[in-house]
């Protein structure tokens, strides 16, 4: 379910180990699009929600992949770096990108656009 602008589960995860993942079904035709989120644990999907545009080219300086906390700037404004840390234990992380189909590659137009757009 969607909350401001991130997304929960329906329910709480129980108490225990438990697989928890998160699916991004990019839209693809080009850089910046959206796509659909999709939350499980354990197999089954628990939430979902819509990112409407994703990050072109640039990004801030302390973005990263963080796992148990956040060192830089937050996602959303109802934490701070201070006060996301996961107390408890992550077994395991997986990243998996997906099959590339080249859809990334812009024309030299598109390009200048983007330039442009960010004077």
């Amino acid at each position: 379910m969607a909350v401001g602008r991130r997304w929960v589960s329906e329910n709480p995860i129980p108490t225990g180990n438990h697989q928890v993942r998160m699916e991004f079904a990019y839209d693809g035709g080009g850089l910046a699009k959206g796509g659909d989120v999709t939350l499980y644990y354990d197999g089954e999907p628990v939430g979902k929600g819509r990112v409407g545009a994703t990050q072109a080219m640039v990004f801030s300086a302390d973005g990263k992949t963080d796992i148990g906390y956040e060192s830089g700037t937050t996602v959303t404004p109802d934490y701070t770096a201070k006060t996301s840390r996961f107390t408890g234990t992550i077994n395991w992380v997986q990243l998996d990108l997906g099959t590339d189909d080249n859809d990334h590659y812009i024309d030299p137009e598109e390009r200048l656009r983007i330039a442009m757009s960010r004077q």
